[in-house]
């Protein structure tokens, strides 16, 4: 214990030279070299340097009141950080108490101060700063494994991207976002031709690796903020495209087009002879006539007539309401 606690910094405020003096040798003989000021304004300053774990307060002090000097501390203090306060005091009323515990006092001391009494407290409150120190340990592993647990939940498994779900939100925030800025938004879907006769063909270990490649240039081509790529389900992905006109969401989807056929992966059951893309592009001035819904719907009635034009294509609707 006693090597534990040579690595505490306990702070000492008190303006009588005797008390000070008897309290700094009680905290030495724990092995512990005690920080020392004699007024509120030292005690600020060494705080802020040195952040000691555990601070003794006399309650009377020559330039403020100990109330005072530790409301200030504990509003220097970071969310993660905590630093016991002991308040030293004469006054024993039940109001001067329940005023040391608004301002953030976690214990009292009564004067005279007594070794034993010393020695007692600061152990007390060394184990209980080593609590608070694994619980925000702890709390920030968790709060990073929620984190982690969220990006997976919007992610797909198998490319990388967002999944269906993060799309789903990503399209009523962009949808909202877009008709308070008066912008539009386009969306683009992208259907890979031939997929299953692919995987029949190649086998699914092939059929995954397609997938990711496409992925890849799907998120290349959208880097901007307000864009989100996302795997929609199967073999189809969506783009969706912030603050995009018609005309700028054709030219990203008809390069998508392109950078897919220049990947150039073999695809024997494919009239092109390799793997290649159709597309469905709409975009929308978000008001109260159109609906994220409709967007969906009119991509994907494009990329329907980009299939049935033989595919490898890209096909513009005009987003109708009702």
């Amino acid at each position: 214990m006693a090597k534990k606690l040579s690595k505490l910094k306990v702070l000492i405020v008190e303006d009588s030279k005797v008390a000070l003096k008897a309290i700094a040798g009680y905290i030495e003989a724990m092995g512990v070299e005690p920080l020392l000021a004699v007024n509120g304004h030292d005690a600020i300053e060494v705080y802020n340097r040195e952040r000691p774990d555990i601070i003794l307060l006399d309650i009377i002090l020559p330039d403020t009141d100990g109330y005072e000097v530790a409301r200030q501390i504990r509003s220097l203090q970071g969310k993660d950080e905590w630093a016991a306060i002991i308040f030293l005091s004469v006054m024993s009323k039940d109001e001067d108490l329940a005023r040391g515990i608004e301002v953030g006092g976690d214990d009292y001391i009564m004067k005279p101060v007594g070794s034993v009494v010393v020695q007692a407290k600061v152990r007390a409150m060394y184990r209980l700063v080593q609590m608070q120190r694994a619980l925000v340990k702890l709390a920030g592993q968790l709060n990073e494994a929620n984190l982690e647990l969220q990006r997976l939940s919007m992610t797909d498994g198998l490319t990388g991207i967002a999944n269906r779900r993060m799309f789903d939100v990503g399209i009523i925030r962009e949808w909202r976002r877009c008709q308070r800025i008066k912008k539009p938004l386009a969306l683009v879907m992208i259907d890979v031709d031939h997929f299953k006769k692919y995987n029949d063909w190649y086998g699914h270990q092939k059929g995954d690796e397609c997938l990711k490649a496409i992925a890849q240039e799907l998120a290349r081509a959208a880097p901007r903020p307000g864009d989100l790529v996302a795997r929609y389900g199967g073999e189809e992905f969506v783009m969706l495209l912030s603050e995009t006109d018609e005309d700028g969401a054709y030219w990203v989807a008809n390069r998508i087009r392109q950078q897919v056929e220049e990947l150039n992966r073999t695809h024997e059951d494919s009239s092109h002879g390799h793997v290649t893309v159709s597309c469905g592009v709409s975009s929308v001035l978000p008001d109260s006539l159109f609906s994220a819904e409709m967007l969906i719907k009119s991509a994907d009635q494009a990329l329907y007539q980009s299939k049935a034009q033989g595919r490898n294509a890209v096909t513009c609707l005009k987003c109708q309401p009702g």
